[in-house]
């Protein structure tokens, strides 16, 4: 008997189905061992760089004795909050309500930063007893704190001076003889009763209602001869506030 060969049709796990005959052109496989393809792991070295910079991040001090930034590009920032609000804002009334809701947003903040940074500068010091901030509770504190400490880390001087309203027993008045936030400003003719130092009104408006010590806070102009940008900073507290501080005495 003769051997006959039987071609048929086999199964390759690698290719998939093909043909046993070898008379049957045999279709080439794409190779795809390419060099130029790059690894999705990254080489040691690359890692150790990224590991590095990382490392620097976290070895820089969370404290810096001095937290300034240049008074030109403040001015400038500034400035042009204003004027897009100038252009943006048909009441001088509602611009200096924004104004004022700004500064608010960052005065509710900058409390909690300040007694941070106090925080850990006390407790970097080598003293046994207990070093975490005082709460003030008192109205007239609180207005010396602001006046002093908040007015000092924001302005790089204290208020030029704090008053009581001898009209009414609930106003109080923070001066400001030559306030920085507008130092570089000068406002058209139409726009004179506009005072932008509405913005910080709003930082003096937050610190005091994080503090508890509701109240209303207004920029009002009140220039004289050698301080023509001189600010009266009228702080009207609620009738609630007035009544806790008497019960504290």
């Amino acid at each position: 008997m003769s051997a006959k060969s039987v071609h048929g049709k086999g199964y390759n796990p690698a290719v998939g189905p093909s043909s046993t005959d070898p008379n049957q052109e045999k279709v080439s496989i794409p190779n795809t061992n390419n060099n130029n393809n790059t690894s999705p792991i990254q080489s040691p070295g690359t890692m150790k760089r990224q590991f590095n910079v990382a490392s620097l991040i976290y070895e820089k001090n969370l404290y810096r004795s001095k937290h300034e930034i240049n008074l030109s590009s403040l001015s400038y920032l500034f400035m042009q909050i204003v004027q897009y609000n100038l252009k943006t804002t048909r009441s001088l009334l509602k611009l200096e309500r924004n104004l004022n809701n700004l500064g608010y947003s960052i005065g509710i903040k900058y409390l909690e930063l300040t007694a941070l940074r106090k925080n850990f500068a006390n407790n970097i010091s080598s003293s046994g007893k207990s070093n975490v901030a005082k709460r003030n509770t008192r109205l007239l504190e609180v207005l010396q704190y602001i006046t002093q400490s908040i007015w000092l880390g924001l302005f790089e001087r204290p208020a030029d001076s704090l008053e009581k309203s001898a009209e009414k027993e609930s106003q109080y008045m923070i001066i400001d003889n030559d306030p920085m936030m507008t130092k570089y400003i000068s406002m058209p003719k139409d726009f004179e009763s506009l005072n932008c130092e509405a913005f910080t009104a709003g930082i003096i408006e937050g610190i005091l209602d994080v503090c508890y010590f509701r109240c209303e806070v207004s920029a009002h102009n009140a220039p004289q001869q050698n301080f023509p940008n001189r600010t009266v900073f009228l702080i009207k507290f609620d009738d609630a506030v007035i009544s806790r501080d008497a019960r504290l005495k």
